[in-house]
């Protein structure tokens, strides 16, 4: 009888032990998530906000013992099946409803939000990683496109830091502009569309453009989660196309690897926002899958907060806080102007 060989344990047990070593710093980024939303549901703070706060409190929880791997684990593979799962919010009849001239408002206000940012970035002294990361993260949908974009971007030992200030700039001004916006709506007399249409292209996270719409009228809530949806539809083709473009130049670039073309993420994105467009998702299973796409963030938030060295964030520095704020001014600015010329 030929001797077994036993050099090589079976998948099964390979399975098992990875499992085992994931485990607890999943359990504790899934902590972290469910705190912050319970306190998110009694205070009325972003939820977001909160879990990478409630990360960062408990970062040692990343940087050494049994949770590590899974903390590690949930902040980069948990982020990308939650950033995928966004696409069954997308399709293609309800994107249609806004019409041409504001889907070519929408689109040339995420355009030049992101070019604005990578050229007046320079002035303030900061490369491409950190201009593209804040101002598609202001361009798209906040917290949830600074992580998309975070995962196509070279990596070196300042990603995690430029991301979770993105993420906490994003959300803070997100939170302004859902009480300040619509003041300045009713100041400038803007009818309920008009004010639909600003909200959901300049506010960054979708749950502070539901809350400002409806806290003006029903049609204007209506209107501004549309638009807003469609800025969310961007994400995919930004992501997309940047990834070319990163992988062509980072063949020059030594500080970090290259990105693959096509992220595998992106690809689930679009296939999930193909079906949903032909109305091939039943609505229980789209609002699952919505559901779990925002559990999957909020943990992964608290994951990368947890992987966060505070001191290093609050070195950004005055020009970084600069960027972000110009960069939502800018797109604030482009789109009034665009309604204006509109109506």
């Amino acid at each position: 009888m030929a001797p077994t060989d036993t050099s090589q344990p079976p998948l099964r047990t390979l399975i098992g032990t990875r499992a085992r070593a994931l485990f607890p710093g999943i359990v504790m980024s899934i902590l972290v998530a469910v705190t912050a939303q319970f306190l998110s549901d009694h205070y009325a703070t972003p939820a977001m906000l909160l879990a990478l706060l409630l990360g960062i409190a408990v970062s040692f929880l990343g940087e050494e013992g049994k949770t590590v791997d899974g903390i590690a684990f949930a902040a980069r593979t948990l982020l990308r099946v939650g950033v995928a799962l966004l696409g069954v919010r997308i399709s293609m009849s309800l994107m249609a409803g806004l019409g041409l001239d504001l889907i070519l408002l929408v689109i040339a206000g995420v355009v030049a939000t992101i070019g604005f940012g990578l050229i007046f970035a320079r002035f303030l002294g900061h490369k491409w990683r950190f201009a593209f990361l804040t101002a598609g993260s202001v361009a798209i949908c906040g917290a949830s496109a600074a992580m998309a974009i975070s995962a196509i971007l070279p990596r070196d030992e300042r990603s995690e830091e430029r991301l979770i200030f993105t993420v906490v700039g994003v959300t803070v001004l997100s939170t302004i502009a859902m009480i300040a916006y619509p003041i300045l709506v009713k100041a400038l007399e803007m009818d309920d569309i008009a004010a639909g249409v600003f909200l959901g292209g300049t506010i960054h996270d979708v749950a502070q453009v539901v809350g400002a719409g409806f806290s003006i009228s029903e049609q204007a809530g209506d209107t501004a989660t549309l638009v807003k949806l469609f800025r969310v539809a961007m994400l995919a083709p930004v992501v997309l196309v940047a990834s070319v473009l990163i992988r062509s130049f980072a063949q020059h670039d030594g500080s970090g690897t290259r990105p693959p073309i096509l992220p595998t993420f992106v690809l689930g994105f679009l296939a999930l926002a193909t079906l949903s467009s032909f109305n091939l998702i039943p609505a229980f299973l789209t609002e699952f899958l919505s559901q779990t796409s925002r559990w999957l963030l909020l943990t992964a938030i608290a994951a990368v907060g947890m992987k966060t060295n505070l001191r290093q964030v609050l070195s950004v520095g005055g020009a970084a806080i600069a960027l972000i704020v110009l960069e939502t001014i800018f797109i604030a600015g482009l789109i009034l102007a665009g309604i204006k010329f509109l109506n």
